[in-house]
């Protein structure tokens, strides 16, 4: 992506990703988060809910991956500001969306708003800042 091209309302394109059991776990354990109910499904239920659910850290991450995918390998991330909501379960599909908030020339910070939606509602929402060459 090229800052002399960007302008405030741009939009991002579409990304989505099919959570499964195994990118649940996979996250938590990359992220040392050995809560159970990221990993075992009758500790969760134990707990209300319905089965694991993916951990904030491996929202994050996927969260990096959808902007720097977008921004290109030169790009660099700032501040991440993200809320979570819905869970993400197994057997869903996330959709992140985004559209450009504001572009700083002089500075080459660019804001991106987030949105990541699965079948309950948003499951992870807020700001992204990201530095381009």
């Amino acid at each position: 992506m090229k800052l002399r091209d960007l302008q405030a309302g741009a939009k991002l394109p579409e990304l989505s990703i099919d959570i499964t059991a195994k990118l649940i776990v996979g996250g938590a354990i990359a992220s040392r988060d050995y809560q159970d109910v990221h990993h075992d499904k009758a500790a969760a239920q134990a707990l209300g809910s319905p089965d694991i659910f993916m951990n904030i850290l491996t929202t994050n991450g996927l969260v990096g991956r959808y902007v720097t995918d977008w921004a290109g390998p030169g790009a660099r991330l700032g501040a991440v500001n993200i809320r979570l909501g819905a869970p993400n379960f197994p057997g869903d599909c996330m959709t992140f969306s985004g559209e450009v908030s504001s572009v700083d020339r002089d500075s080459g910070e660019v804001v991106v708003t987030i949105a990541g939606r699965n079948s309950l509602g948003d499951h992870a929402t807020g700001t992204v800042v990201v530095s381009l060459p």
